[in-house]
C-alpha cells in the first residue's frame, strides 16, 4: 500500500464486507502474490473457513461438508450464503449470528483497572486440561490440542485468565493472525471462544480478555478484530459495544449436526421454559416424547409415549403422591417421618411468643430460622446468636409463612444428594455466594458483577439478592456494601447455599460415602418420594457424620453437570423410551 494511504483506505473499508474479489483486487494493489489455495485452519474444535479465500461457492459448500464427526467448522466471511445453501439445503445452514469488527482506531484503553488475576498463554497439557474442562462446562465442544493448526503456519493462540491466588482457570479466549493464515492485506484478526466460568467471583475477567486480545494484535501492526457473537447474546453484545465493535454485513455457514441442532431447528417446547424444566423437556424432545407445554411460566408441561401420560411441574410428576408432596413441604412433618426413620436431624420448634423463642436459643445459642412452607431459600436466616436478630428473622419469614420454625445451627457443609426411583444420582456441595476482594472496587460492585454473570449462566435463575440477609451477613463479618475488601480476601456474603441467592455447586458424587448414600435412600424410602432433593449438613462429602435438614421434592435438575440427572428422571417416568444416543 502506498504510503500514507492506509487511513484514507481504511475509513473506504470501514463499511464493506469482504469479497473475495475484493481480496484479489487488493493483493494484487499491493504487489502480492494471488492467493492459490483457500485457507481453512483447525483450531482444535473443528476447523475456520476462510469464505473470501474460495474462488466459488461451490468449492466452500464442498470443503464445509467433509466437516469430522465430533467437530465444528464454520465458514466465516460469507458474501452470499444463499449461493451455498442452494447448493445443499439438507445439510447446510446460516449461523444466527453477528459478526463485529472494531477497527482499532476505534480502540479506547481502559480507564478501569481489574486485579486477581493474570492472563498468559494457554501452554501445557494442564492448561489445556483446565481451559477444556471451562468450555465443557459452558456446553462448548474443547481443544484437541494436536489437532490445532501450528502457530507458524497461521494457527491460533489460546489465551488462559489465571487467579493469582488460587490458581484456578476462570476464563479463555482463542486469537487468529489473519496475516499469518492467509497474507491478509487488511491486516485483520478475530477472536473466537471467549468464556468465562459462571462462578468466577473476579470481576472484569471477560472485558479484560477481549482487551488482551485486541492489543496484542495491536502490538503485531494488525488493524482491525473480528468476531462472531450469537444474535440475541445481549450480555456479550453490551460488552463489544462498549469497547467500540460495529456490525460488520458478512455471514457464516455451518453444516447441520447434533452440537448445532438448536441453531438451525429453532425454539422448541422448551423455549418458554426456565433450566429447570428445559433440562427436561429437551431430554424427552431427544427420545420422541411428545411434549405439550401447559404452562411455561409456570414450568407446567405434559409428556406423552407410548400410551403413557404424565404431567410435570419441572422435576414434580404425577408419580408424586400428594401425601408426599406435603411431608416435603412441611418441615415439621419432614422432621418426624425422618426422625421416626432413626435419621440424624436438627432439634426443632414453632417459633412462638418471645419467651419460648429466648428458652429455645439459650438451649443451643446459634439457631435458623425458616418459614414452616418454603422454597429457594426465601426467609430463611442462618446462625442466629440474639433473641433481637431472631425476632426480626421470624418477621420476615412471615411473609412467606404464617407458620415459622425454630432449628438449631450445625456447623458444615451444605450438600444436596437427589435421589430418583430410590437411587442416588447425583451429590453436590453447594456454597453460599461469595466475592474475592480486589483492593478496589466496593463488595457492592462485586457482588453486583458475580450476580451478573450467574443471572447470565443460569438464564436468570441465580442471583445474589442486594437484601437484609445479605447485610446482615456483610455486617457479621464486619463489613457494608460500600467496604472494599482487601485484596485476595474472599468473603461469603449469604449465609444459605441456595441456587436462587447466588450459590453455586461442586459435584462430589463420586466422593459420596456410604452411610450417606444409604440415609439418603433411607429417607426417600420414608418419604416414598420417587424424586426429592435433599439437604443435609455435613463435615465433608466423603465423611459418615450427617444432619438431615431438608427434603425438596421440585430439586432442580439442572444443576448437577455432569450427571445424568434428567436421563434418570425421564427414565423413571417412561422406562421404556429409547436411551438417549452415545
Amino acid at each position: 500500500m502506498k504510503p500514507l494511504a492506509a487511513a484514507y483506505s481504511q475509513r473506504l473499508l470501514k463499511g464493506q464486507a469482504p469479497t473475495y474479489e475484493r481480496l484479489q483486487a487488493r493483493l494484487a494493489e499491493d504487489g502480492s502474490p494471488l492467493g492459490a489455495e483457500p485457507i481453512a485452519v483447525h483450531c482444535g474444535w473443528g476447523r475456520l473457513l476462510i469464505g473470501h479465500t474460495f474462488p466459488d461457492p461451490a468449492s466452500l459448500a464442498q470443503e464445509l461438508l467433509k466437516e469430522q464427526p465430533g467437530e465444528r467448522d464454520i465458514a466465516l466471511y460469507v458474501a452470499a450464503p444463499q449461493q451455498i445453501l442452494g447448493i445443499d439445503p439438507q445439510q447446510l445452514f446460516l449461523d444466527p449470528s453477528d459478526t463485529l469488527r472494531l477497527w482499532f482506531s476505534d480502540y479506547r484503553p481502559a480507564t478501569r483497572v481489574f486485579r486477581g488475576f493474570r492472563i498468559r498463554r494457554v501452554q501445557t497439557e494442564a492448561d489445556w486440561a483446565a481451559v477444556n474442562v471451562l468450555y465443557q462446562g459452558r456446553g462448548m465442544l474443547p481443544v484437541d490440542a494436536e489437532r490445532l493448526t501450528p502457530r507458524h503456519q497461521g494457527g491460533p493462540v489460546y489465551w488462559l485468565a489465571e487467579d493469582e491466588d488460587s490458581g484456578a482457570v476462570i476464563g479463555s479466549v482463542m486469537g487468529l493472525n489473519h496475516q499469518k493464515a492467509f497474507h491478509d492485506p487488511e491486516n485483520g484478526c478475530s477472536l473466537w471462544c471467549l468464556a468465562v466460568d459462571p462462578q468466577c467471583t473476579r470481576p472484569g475477567v471477560g472485558e479484560v480478555l477481549v482487551r488482551h486480545l485486541v492489543e496484542h494484535f495491536m502490538s503485531r501492526g494488525l488493524s482491525y478484530l473480528d468476531l462472531s457473537v450469537l444474535h440475541d447474546n445481549r450480555q456479550a453484545k453490551s460488552l463489544y459495544a462498549k469497547l467500540g465493535f460495529r456490525a460488520l454485513t458478512t455471514f457464516a455457514i455451518k453444516r447441520k449436526n447434533g452440537i448445532n441442532q438448536p441453531l438451525f431447528l429453532g425454539p422448541g417446547p422448551q423455549a418458554g421454559f426456565n433450566p429447570y424444566a428445559r433440562i427436561i423437556v429437551e431430554e424427552a424432545h431427544r427420545r420422541g416424547i411428545d411434549v405439550h407445554v401447559d404452562d411455561a411460566d409456570a414450568g407446567l408441561f405434559t409428556l406423552s409415549h407410548g400410551g403413557r401420560r404424565v404431567r410435570c411441574r419441572e422435576s414434580l410428576s404425577d408419580l408424586t403422591s400428594a401425601i408426599s408432596m406435603t411431608l416435603c413441604q412441611d418441615k415439621s412433618l419432614t422432621h418426624k417421618v425422618l426422625k421416626a426413620a432413626g435419621l440424624n436431624l436438627p432439634s426443632q420448634q414453632l417459633a412462638g411468643s418471645a419467651d419460648d423463642n429466648l428458652e429455645f436459643l439459650d438451649e443451643h445459642q446459634r439457631i435458623v430460622v425458616k418459614p414452616l412452607d418454603g422454597e429457594q431459600g426465601q426467609g430463611v436466616a442462618v446462625d442466629l446468636q440474639t433473641i433481637e436478630d431472631v425476632q426480626k428473622a421470624i418477621e420476615t419469614a412471615r411473609q412467606f409463612d404464617s407458620r415459622v420454625l425454630l432449628e438449631s445451627f450445625h456447623e458444615g457443609l451444605d450438600l444436596r444428594i437427589l435421589v430418583i426411583g430410590f437411587e442416588v444420582v447425583a451429590a453436590a456441595i453447594r456454597r453460599p455466594a461469595e466475592v474475592t476482594g480486589d483492593g478496589q472496587h466496593s463488595i457492592g460492585a462485586l457482588i453486583e458483577a458475580q450476580s451478573r454473570r450467574r443471572q447470565a449462566a443460569t438464564d436468570g435463575e441465580s442471583k445474589i439478592p442486594l437484601g437484609a440477609e445479605t447485610q446482615r451477613t456483610l455486617h457479621a463479618a464486619g463489613f457494608d456494601y460500600s467496604s472494599i475488601l482487601p485484596r485476595g480476601q474472599t468473603l461469603a456474603v449469604r449465609r444459605t447455599a441456595n441456587l436462587h441467592t447466588g450459590g453455586c455447586l461442586e459435584d462430589v458424587t463420586a466422593i459420596l460415602h456410604p452411610t450417606l448414600v444409604d440415609a439418603a435412600v433411607r429417607a426417600a424410602r420414608a418419604l416414598d418420594i420417587p424424586m426429592v432433593g435433599l439437604d443435609l449438613m455435613v463435615p465433608a462429602a466423603d465423611q459418615p457424620e450427617y444432619v438431615f435438614i431438608e427434603a425438596n421434592e421440585r430439586a432442580g435438575l439442572a444443576n448437577h453437570e455432569p450427571q445424568p440427572t434428567a436421563e434418570k428422571f425421564v427414565d423413571l417416568l417412561f422406562p421404556h423410551s429409547q436411551p438417549t444416543a452415545q
